[in-house]
């Protein structure tokens, strides 16, 4: 990684960029599949799944029998794994059901809010080069605590045309029984649209590469709802010397190998940390299987040294990384000064790895900056938030003259007359 020694606080908003790409290519690629698929559903699908993946399929949806078979296909230590992980992601995004609270702002008017869950969402799983199963408990969990009617799961075909067995055993434990083998773009397409297999949904979740979410943010502009306008994935990690500089690396190189636009940034107040760790990616790079990757990566990346911790949380918090690792001294004291960030790790045992798998968070969140203004995928996400309000007489007689005043001011007489008329109803009943 490029080391930038102590660079003056005017240059660091040069630091924080992300790679960028011919975003303008992409777009006019992704206009052209969406369009293919809103005028020729089914067709277009396997037309292009035949051109991007590969592989050629007769049928999108996959059978029941397939996803039951799964379970006998995992080996029972993933298997386990994956029922300890569901476990606590549920345990913890349970706790973020609110109950209803009715408020009696005056005396008769009575407010609350209700969530409800969105009635048809679509999840998207990437699951091309990497199969992430993982991705399933994340977004299935919460759709299924928010109580979404209808969910459905769109996901890629691997190189032998088949859906890895862990993503069906996942979605199984999630209660999805609507599943696609269709990716990229053209998933996205499909459940903003609809088509003869895939019904259309309301909103859209999920993770995926440049032509997602271009994709994703395309469809938006159409009346379908998505979950945040995610990139490739990065993580921000701020080490001082009594870090573990094989930690440091370790976790550097686990946000590395997921594709070769995502971002890794060492922010040190140690020199010597910084070489340290730089030693330790070398030498752990030539055992990945995903090498090539991980250093395409790297040279997205960069070690800045900064003099404090102060200086350091500054930075991180302009940066507003996807996942900011805190491996330094009073960690737990200085991610009280976290202003911008997806999902936050604490202390020298605290890998990002854990937050992706089984801690209970989740791992679906805002990059590329957007973690100044978004939220992380919860509960939250897939429900409405509906707002109910119930008016006695007595309670339109205390606040009808400020309706009447308001409405008036604002040359609005059919909202004032809405009130009059009932104002002069209930004085007329009661005699007043």
């Amino acid at each position: 990684m490029k080391v930038f020694a102590y660079p003056a606080q005017d240059k660091w908003v040069d630091l924080v960029k992300r790679p960028t790409e011919n975003y303008g290519a992409i777009e006019e690629s992704v206009k052209s599949i969406l369009k293919s698929v809103e005028n020729r559903g089914d067709k277009a699908l396997i037309e292009l799944t035949k051109k991007f993946d590969k592989i050629a399929i007769n049928n999108l949806k996959v059978n029941a029998n397939t996803t039951r078979s799964a379970k006998k296909e995992i080996p029972a230590r993933l298997k386990n794994a994956i029922d300890t992980a569901y476990k606590n992601i549920y345990a913890f995004h349970a706790t973020q059901v609110s109950k209803v609270q009715k408020i009696e702002t005056t005396k008769g008017v009575i407010c609350w809010r209700k969530s409800i869950g969105i009635e048809k969402v679509g999840l998207y799983i990437p699951g091309g080069s990497a199969p992430l199963f993982s991705t399933v408990l994340m977004l299935g969990i919460p759709a299924q605590i928010a109580g979404c009617k209808e969910v459905i799961l769109c996901t890629p075909p691997d190189k032998t045309g088949a859906i890895n067995p862990a993503i069906l055993y996942a979605a199984d434990k999630c209660g999805i029984k609507n599943i696609y083998m269709v990716g990229g773009a053209q998933a996205i397409a499909a459940m903003a649209y609809g088509t003869k297999t895939i019904p259309n949904v309301h909103k859209i979740f999920g993770p995926g590469n440049s032509y997602v979410m271009i994709a994703k943010q395309l469809v938006s502009l159409r009346g379908v709802s998505i979950d945040m306008p995610a990139g490739p994935s990065e993580v921000l990690v701020i080490a001082d010397d009594s870090a573990d500089a094989s930690f440091v690396a370790a976790d550097l190189l686990s946000q590395a190998e997921h594709g070769p636009d995502s971002q890794v940034i060492l922010v040190s107040t140690s020199k010597k940390l910084a070489e340290e760790v730089n030693k330790e990616i070398a030498e752990q790079l030539k055992v990945l299987p995903r090498k090539a990757v991980a250093e395409k990566a790297l040279n997205n990346s960069s070690a800045i040294l900064l003099k404090n911790l102060d200086s350091a949380i500054g930075f991180s918090n302009l940066y507003a990384p996807e996942h900011l690792i805190l491996s330094c001294a009073n960690a737990e004291k200085l991610a009280e000064k976290v202003i911008n960030a997806g999902s936050v790790f604490i202390g020298n045992y605290s890998p990002e790895s854990v937050g992706d798998y089984a801690s209970g968070t989740n791992h679906t969140l805002p990059t590329n900056g957007y973690a100044r203004a978004y939220s992380g995928v919860s509960v939250d996400s897939f429900v409405k938030k509906v707002t109910f309000q119930k008016i006695t007489p007595d309670g339109l007689l205390k606040l009808g003259s400020t309706i009447e005043t308001m409405a008036e001011a604002e040359q609005l007489q059919a909202h004032k007359n809405a009130v009059t008329i009932r104002l002069n109803e209930i004085k007329k009943r009661k005699n007043v």
